[in-house]
């Protein structure tokens, strides 16, 4: 604010000596730099052409370099991919695409290998959540948030993509955009088919196991296609796939199991809002959601032998509304609140298993303070939860809750100090009250407790941009939610069990130089921290000791190099030792280095006609040092791998 006062000031003189001296040649005012408030929540994001630029196919490869983020990937295109942020676990992530949560009653989890980035404008991280002032209830409700914003189009196109991959993988992706006055959309398709039988090798002390994977295929068909106009947008997506759900890799047996399970999706989603500033001091958002899921789980096998035989089927019906009112009585103040509620039904064909219905309601009330550099931020949420279900012992009691939020910071120049704390709970899944045999309706919410200090200092200049962040914090988690086997080594149940304390630091690091046609970027984080178990202190064997796949150090380094319509990316990623089971806690999954590279070429045809041809050639190899690592155990990662990508436009 001062530099831009200075600014003012020093525009009034120049006129004034220009009244004065009667000057007619041009006065030069130097280079005047403008200071924002910076965000007080801890963020990370990656948009535009350094998104692009990365090798990627789907938001999970996007997130695996932010700091404080671990990526449980069972392996392929088919396997499952999940987030978990700071060892809060996956259930306590929230994923936003365009500002509204997508949501599984059924099990909590989000599996990111469904959403592709080719649609994305930017994908952002942020532990805790935004502090705008005029947001939804669930935005309060996550332990990390992860938002994803789709690419607003500025003209009319179409491209297509066709991909040819190693391991017997082909894709086609399509997209199309408009521009027609105040309205603007897209819509963008794929098919991937992929057989997924990678080459392994899978060595321990005690054994040697070589053989090529069996049942990690997969066939997936993507549609999406948004609409936007001024303060109104709106999303619609389906997903249908078929997979093989691979099992681990067994000694001398891997070939043998050829069909460990499989599993069917269908995922379905249409979204609205609408946003509007009445009076320049009030301020509302609708929001509006539903969502119809289909999974179909089968293991009825004549290979399975030593696997239960299932086939099961789950439907599940969402749907989602919200209304956000914020009121700013004077500029440096802010008020809001917010009231969301989703109706969520699962039926499933399981023995004694009866169709669920819950209720879930929040309420937030929040403040947002800005004067002089000092920002704060306070907000209060209230959650309800009402299930019904008509088997004989009833459904779970009702969940009713308060829990705070609060943020302070303070912005001098490009230099912001903060510090925030956040209190949050994550209500037991469907599947946590109510699966057949393992579900225990008695589950108390898992609750957590954060604390962050972190600095960040943002330089611009000529060509140069860069920005630092550091954040030390502090979680805490009781009655972690987990299964254990109670009643038998083939019976599990879910119960509350344990608390966990984590310390760490993540930093991240950015620089953008720009010279003449050449673009270069940095991306750096790292992630240092200390997870472990405090559940029972006289237990010698688990009492301050690792949390399981909670690596102490790992870090990323992104480098992408552009010149006209060529660009050149080097991703590294460096994840320490985990621990991933008390009963040896000498058998680690090793660390491991990860090097991915993308090199990408666009050539303009007729460049003078009124609709040019771009055709585009890109080259990705993943894992250069072909380290076959392992996220899971004895669930190995591809190695070296290839993809070729053709592309054309209007």
């Amino acid at each position: 604010m001062a530099a831009l006062l200075g600014c003012l000031v020093t525009l009034g003189l120049y006129a004034q000596d220009d009244t004065i001296g009667r000057l007619d040649s041009i006065q030069q005012v130097g280079e005047v730099e403008v200071y924002g408030r910076r965000p007080l929540a801890t963020a990370q994001t990656i948009r535009g052409e350094e998104l692009q630029a990365l090798s990627t196919t789907s938001v999970a490869d996007a997130l695996k370099y932010f700091a404080g983020v671990q990526i449980k990937d069972y392996g392929g295109l088919g396997g499952m991919k999940t987030l978990n942020v700071r060892s809060l676990g996956a259930q306590h992530v929230g994923v936003y695409v365009d500002g509204i949560r997508i949501t599984n009653a059924q099990n909590g989890t989000v599996d990111l290998g469904k959403f592709s980035l080719s649609s994305m404008e930017s994908v952002s991280l942020y532990n805790a959540n935004k502090t705008d002032n005029c947001q939804s209830a669930s935005e309060y409700a996550s332990g990390a948030t992860v938002y994803l914003r789709t690419r607003r189009p500025v003209g009319d196109s179409v491209s297509l993509q066709l991909r040819r991959a190693s391991f017997s993988t082909y894709m086609v992706k399509g997209n199309a955009q408009f521009k027609w006055g105040v309205w603007s959309g897209f819509v963008d398709g794929e098919y991937c088919d992929s057989e997924g039988d990678y080459p392994f090798r899978y060595q321990t002390e005690y054994e040697d196991t070589v053989g090529r994977r069996a049942n990690s295929d997969i066939r997936y068909a993507r549609v999406e296609a948004a609409a936007f106009s001024g303060g109104f947008s709106s999303h619609i997506y389906y997903y249908d796939s078929e997979r093989g759900c691979p099992g681990g890799i067994v000694r001398r047996l891997s070939d043998k199991y050829v069909n460990v399970g499989r599993e069917w999706d269908r995922d379905f989603f249409v979204q609205a809002s609408y946003e509007q500033q009445l009076w320049q001091r009030h301020r509302f958002k609708v929001n509006a959601k539903y969502t119809n899921e289909y999974l179909r789980y089968c293991t009825d096998y004549p290979e399975n032998q030593n696997t239960a035989r299932v086939d099961n089927h789950y439907r599940q019906e969402d749907g989602y509304g919200a209304l956000c009112y914020s009121f700013t009585p004077w500029e440096w103040l802010s008020l809001s609140a917010s009231y969301d509620v989703r109706y969520s039904k699962l039926r499933a064909d399981l023995k004694k298993f009866d169709n669920v219905f819950r209720l879930d309601q929040k309420q937030v009330v929040a403040a947002k303070f800005d004067y002089w550099g000092v920002q704060a931020a306070v907000a209060m949420l209230h959650q309800h939860y009402h299930d019904w279900t008509f088997a004989h012992v009833g459904a779970a009691d009702p969940l009713d809750r308060w829990t705070p939020s609060f943020t302070l910071g303070y912005t001098i120049k490009g230099l912001t100090l903060r510090a925030w704390y956040k209190k949050i709970f994550r209500a037991p899944t469907l599947n946590d009250l109510y699966y057949t045999q393992v579900g225990n309706r008695n589950l108390k919410p898992e609750y957590t407790k954060q604390w962050n200090l972190g600095v960040e200092y943002h330089y611009a200049h000529g060509p140069w941009q860069a920005s630092v962040q550091a954040d030390v914090y502090q979680n805490k988690i009781e009655n972690r939610i987990v299964c254990l086997p109670l009643k038998g080594t083939y019976t599990w149940s879910m119960m509350n069990y344990g608390y966990t304390f984590c310390q760490g630091l993540n930093t991240t690091l950015q620089g953008r130089y720009s010279t003449g046609q050449w673009t270069f970027s940095l991306l750096n984080s790292l992630t240092w921290q200390r997870d472990v178990d405090r559940t029972d202190p006289d237990d010698p064997d688990t009492y301050d000791m690792p949390i399981c796949y909670a690596p102490k150090l790992s870090f990323g380094m992104t480098a992408i190099a552009m010149w006209q319509r060529l660009s050149l990316s080097l991703s590294h990623l460096h994840v320490g030792e985990r621990m991933w089971s008390y009963a040896d806690p000498e058998d680690v999954l090793e660390p491991y280095n990860n090097l991915d590279m993308k090199m990408s070429y666009t050539h303009t045809l007729f460049p003078t006609r009124r609709h040019p041809v771009s055709v585009g050639l890109t080259l990705e190899v993943n894992d250069l040092l072909d380290e076959q690592y392992e996220h899971i155990p004895r669930y190995p990662m591809p190695g070296r791998n290839y993809k070729l990508t053709l592309s054309f436009g209007i």
